[in-house]
């Protein structure tokens, strides 16, 4: 993915959460969590990415693979991902596809507040 920040700015939305309650929650400071949204972040560390999966319930795998690291047995792990995924279940979606649907989350999540 070319900008992932828009992905994990995404992910953090669609949680309802603040760049403060990620900080709290992941111990990173919100300043790295920003620059990381923002795209100035150009190779964050595993465990970073690992902290923000276990924070917004996705895998650490896809994390991984959305910011450029190589992912070992990909294959076998995507094809068992993706008989649990929402994709399984409506067909593949593309990278600007799932940001949207992450943004019409957060739009019906914040509608029913």
């Amino acid at each position: 993915m070319e900008n992932y920040g828009e992905y994990f700015k995404a992910l953090r939305e669609a949680k309802n959460m603040t760049l403060r309650d990620v900080e709290k929650a992941a111990d990173v400071s919100n300043a790295y969590l920003s620059q990381l949204e923002s795209g100035k972040v150009k190779q964050p560390s595993p465990l970073t990415l690992y902290k923000l999966a276990e924070i917004y319930g996705v895998s650490y795998e896809l994390l991984m693979e959305k910011v450029g690291y190589p992912i070992p047995n990909k294959e076998k792990k995507k094809e068992e991902a993706e008989k649990k995924s929402i994709a399984y279940r409506v067909g593949t979606i593309s990278n600007d596809e799932e940001l949207e649907l992450l943004n019409y989350l957060k739009f019906i999540r914040n509608r029913k507040k």
